[in-house]
């Protein structure tokens, strides 16, 4: 007889939140914004009792005050963050060999054929999270079901701090009333043209045929078709076993809006050593450099090059970056800087027959390990010595280990 797939999401709750509570007991309770060490950054996450509020995930600091004058503005703590999904993986490793890290604060796991070990799904559910609470001291939302798909939207349901287990034979009734964007993948865009076409509920959405999705959406409409009917056939990923991302990059948010290339330049030099030291430390090398800038205005908008043999030397990344932010009319003053490397591949140790690239190689590999031993900001460039530390803001695709860690 064929398994029943049972799959757990496991989604930490108000994560960044939680864990400054958890640390500062004057704060449990009350309405919490963390932010980045900028002034002029947004709210990476919210405490439930800010959330009560109106206050959002996204909001800028006037913003989250108009709505909550007596919120708490915590400076983010990120090297403790990450300590705790690392802390969180070696966890549940302990209850299936197959983990994957969504996010920082999500997990997905596969309990196929493991009620023998830990019983029914939802004792297993309620091990996890009581295996959480004792080791982190903090609050978790799960989520079980046949699917990714449907675990996800089970632990967005069981919010906060609970458990929710939607078995095969409910999923259509799940789904029927359910609005669209609850789904994971629909995003504002994909919900909006739902919209238009009269379509709001995941029911709505069931009864519309794959050639017309198709027709409207490309690819992706024939995604919509299944998410609709809640079928998600991709598997539970280690994140031991995940295919190399195909870009790296950073970004910054500026303390204020620069106009000044000079300026400007300084502070994509901060960003192409950062991504060459990444690229660098997992061997890898990339054709493809971008920068993205956002206007004062929000306006935002990606420029890119492609070089001729791929690189994960900082010198040349800068110098390309900065032959893009040279070729492009600035309309407004620049809010937010970002470099990137794309078409990812691993790189091999090679002697190379120009002296002035080995130089750079060798000057690359020395800076490395010394920064290694002795702190990333050991050896930097001298223009950029004067600059504010970059704000490490974790992206979502963070992982414990691998190209995705920074």
């Amino acid at each position: 007889m064929e398994k029943v797939p049972v799959i757990i999401h496991i989604d930490m709750d108000a994560f960044f939140a939680s864990v400054e509570e958890r640390d500062d007991p004057s704060l449990q309770g009350k309405p919490i914004g963390v932010t980045g060490s900028n002034t002029r950054t947004v709210l990476v996450t919210a405490s439930y009792a800010a959330r009560k509020y109106g206050v959002k995930t996204g909001m800028n600091i006037p913003q989250a005050k108009s709505v909550c004058p007596d919120i708490i503005l915590v400076t983010a703590k990120h090297e403790k963050y990450t300590a705790i999904c690392s802390q969180m993986v070696k966890m549940l490793d302990n209850f299936s060999p197959l983990v994957e890290v969504f996010s920082i604060d999500e997990f997905f796991v596969d309990a196929t054929g493991l009620s023998k070990i830990f019983g029914p799904p939802i004792e297993m559910a309620k091990r996890i999270k009581k295996r959480i609470k004792d080791e982190t001291g903090l609050p978790a939302s799960v989520g079980i079901a046949p699917n990714k798909l449907m675990a996800k939207l089970a632990s967005d349901m069981a919010k906060p701090d609970g458990i929710k287990h939607i078995k095969p034979d409910e999923i259509d009734n799940t789904l029927a009333d359910l609005p669209v964007e609850e789904l994971c993948g629909i995003g504002r865009k994909t919900k909006s043209t739902l919209n238009r076409m009269g379509i709001k509920s995941c029911g709505e959405l069931a009864k519309v045929e794959i050639t017309s999705l198709v027709d409207r959406f490309g690819v992706v409409g024939e995604k919509l078709y299944f998410m609709a009917r809640g079928i998600d056939n991709s598997s539970v990923t280690s994140f031991r076993h995940e295919v190399k991302e195909k870009s790296m990059g950073h970004s910054l948010t500026l303390p204020r809006d620069i106009r000044d290339r000079k300026e400007l330049s300084r502070h994509l030099l901060r960003l192409s050593d950062m991504v060459g030291t990444r690229l660098r430390r997992q061997d890898l090398i990339g054709d493809t450099i971008s920068i993205t800038l956002r206007y004062k205005s929000f306006k935002t908008f990606t420029r890119q090059k492609k070089i001729e043999i791929p690189t994960s030397n900082t010198k040349i990344i800068f110098e390309v970056a900065t032959n893009i932010l040279n070729g492009l009319k600035l309309q407004e003053p620049i809010r937010l800087i970002g470099v990137s490397v794309q078409n990812l591949k691993k790189s091999f140790p090679v002697l190379s027959l120009f002296k002035e690239d080995e130089k750079l190689r060798r000057l690359d590999k020395a800076k490395d390990a010394i920064n290694t031993i002795f702190g990333s900001d050991t050896i930097q460039f001298a223009s950029i010595t004067d600059l504010d530390k970059h704000e490490k803001v974790i992206s979502p695709s963070w992982r414990p280990q691998g190209a995705r860690k920074y």
